[in-house]
């Protein structure tokens, strides 16, 4: 994988032409720099420099809700990594999209607003990270959230991030949620609320029908400041360290090598995948695999590129006894048409759908203290994401584990900054992981074989109905199932010998360096990631503005 405007092999130490001193260098506009760009600059004493690879977003697909199906293989807005042959997968690559656009990942995700559980944080704190406990990150999560039900004490109102309710219910996604309830699942219609468990619909970062990605949301009022500077299709390669001091940054724009000088402090915000390459091609990492890679060892980091983690999704796709599917709507010009006027006039119908339209949350151990299961329900089916729809009716119910012990590794694959890193999640490598799937699956086939469910389900394409013995159902997930898309830990917080950040998300031992992205996270979050990602942004900008004092 290279960048477009890049040229394999040039950047090494090439510092280029200077664009200035600022303040803040923030590298990434995803979902945590986009955050960062808008509160940093907010008291215009901070002179800002935001630096992203991709481009603006202009493509009109990456704002309507449905688009994320177009846009996830679009190498223009989408960095398209995948992982290295998989061992407990029957050696497959599992592919990896990764927003490369203003807005990152938030502007080509499905949309889905989940926070995580608040067990989830509390292990943060547990695990040594003081300020990072449930108490700790709510009033973020809130500050940065417009929620479209109004304010009370879980959710805020007035922040950047639209988060609204889906546009319209469907008859197979209330069959699925009745079905959810017969099963014993309670009904739950805020699954960032008191508790996670439960079964309803999905809300979404979106507001009117149009996706509210951090770059609409926070980028976009912040664009008229003097005192910040975006740059486009702008590579960053190195981070200048001298000191033991982060002093600036090089980087390639449309094929010509830049440099910034920064001042007071650089942020990374590059995401789980290219927050650690940076580093190590910094010199900041494990200094046995940077001497492999022959780049100068600047400081001796060895949990850079370690403890990834990511969901794992296995997917059911079904067919329906009637025609009320995504599928059925795109057979025909006729059905295409009526989707386009329908969200055109009155931004509604299918193109205002995000990737999971219903959910559930659930137990496969009573024991168990929260949910370790996610069921994401989907109103179209097809071989794989971003593939062309089945010819049938046909729908999706997928088994996510929400919190998978199986650990991976992100590195440089190489001193070429425009070379994908390896990727290595050894996704099911353990036990629990493969435990917690099959039970998942059954405990979904449970759901679906529902009375409420009789009146739509036709038949269980895949797996099948062949398809019952632990042994058979494992295979399936070899051989079948990928990832969630929510890579995160690679540049851990903590204090350990493993930690790359502190609680105060400052790089271990430079000065001058934090990480406000998925990558700090010590544990994956049970459910999707950007809501959380967006709330490390928030936290971050209190951090850094507080040091600035």
């Amino acid at each position: 994988m290279r960048d477009i405007h890049g040229t394999k092999g040039s950047a090494s130490g090439v510092a280029g032409s200077s664009i200035g001193s600022y303040d803040y260098i923030i590298v990434g506009a995803g979902s945590g720099g986009c955050v960062l760009a808008n509160r940093l600059s907010a008291c215009g004493k901070h002179k800002v420099l935001l630096l992203e690879a991709g481009g603006r977003d202009v493509n009109p697909w990456i704002h309507i809700p449905i688009g994320y199906a177009k846009t996830f293989r679009n190498r223009r807005v989408n960095w398209m990594y995948e992982t290295e042959p998989e061992p407990e997968l029957d050696g497959r690559r599992i592919y990896q999209p990764r927003g490369k656009v203003l807005g990152g990942t938030s502007s080509i995700n499905g949309l889905l607003y989940i926070r995580g559980q608040q067990e989830d944080f509390d292990l943060w704190r547990q695990l040594g990270n003081s300020g990072w406990s449930y108490a700790d990150v709510l009033p973020y999560f809130r500050r940065a959230e417009d929620q479209q039900r109004g304010e009370d004490r879980l959710h805020g109102v007035g922040g950047p991030l639209a988060v609204s309710d889906q546009r319209q219910t469907h008859p197979l996604c209330d069959a699925f949620i009745e079905a959810g309830v017969e099963q014993g699942l309670p009904l739950n219609q805020d699954f960032n609320g008191e508790h996670q468990e439960g079964v309803g619909y999905f809300q979404t970062t979106s507001r009117n029908g149009q996706r509210c990605s951090t770059a609409v949301g926070y980028l976009n009022p912040a664009r008229s400041r003097n005192n910040l500077r975006i740059e486009t299709h702008a590579h960053v390669t190195r981070i200048q360290v001298s000191d033991g001091t982060a002093r600036g940054v090089e980087f390639f724009q449309k094929g010509v090598a830049r440099s910034a000088a920064a001042s007071g402090e650089i942020i990374l915000c590059g995401g789980a995948i290219n927050s650690p390459q940076l580093l190590e091609l910094s010199g900041i990492g494990n200094a046995d695999i940077l001497n492999d890679l022959d780049i100068p060892v600047v400081h001796h980091l060895p949990g850079v590129g370690e403890n990834l983690q990511d969901h794992f999704q296995i997917r059911m796709v079904l067919r329906s006894k009637q025609p009320v599917t995504l599928n059925d709507a795109a057979r025909s010009l006729w059905g295409k048409a009526k989707m386009g006027l329908d969200y055109a006039l009155f931004r509604n119908g299918p193109l205002a759908v995000s990737a999971g339209y219903a959910a559930a949350f659930f137990k496969t151990d009573p024991s168990l203290v929260s949910p370790d299961i996610q069921i994401h329900f989907i109103l179209f089916s097809s071989d794989k994401m971003g593939e062309k729809l089945h010819p049938f009716s046909g729908f999706t119910a997928s088994v996510c584990q929400l919190r998978p012990e199986s650990r991976g590794t992100i590195h440089a694959r190489n001193a070429d900054p425009f070379d994908a890193p390896a990727i290595r999640v050894n996704y099911l490598s353990q036990e629990i992981d493969r435990l917690a799937n099959i039970n998942g699956l059954r405990k979904l086939r449970t759901i679906l074989g529902s009375d409420a469910m009789k009146p739509y389900l036709a038949e269980e394409m895949e797996p099948g109905a062949d398809v019952q013995s632990d042994d058979d159902l494992l295979q399936f997930c070899r051989t079948a199932g990928a990832t969630v898309y929510h890579p995160v830990g690679t540049c851990c917080m903590g204090t350990g010998n493993e930690a790359v950040v502190t609680p105060e998300l400052k790089v271990h031992g430079i000065k001058g360096l934090r990480i406000a992205d998925g990558s700090i996270m010590p544990r994956l979050v049970s459910g999707n990631t950007n809501a959380a990602i967006v709330m490390i942004g928030e936290k971050a900008s209190d951090l850094i503005l507080s040091d600035a004092r």
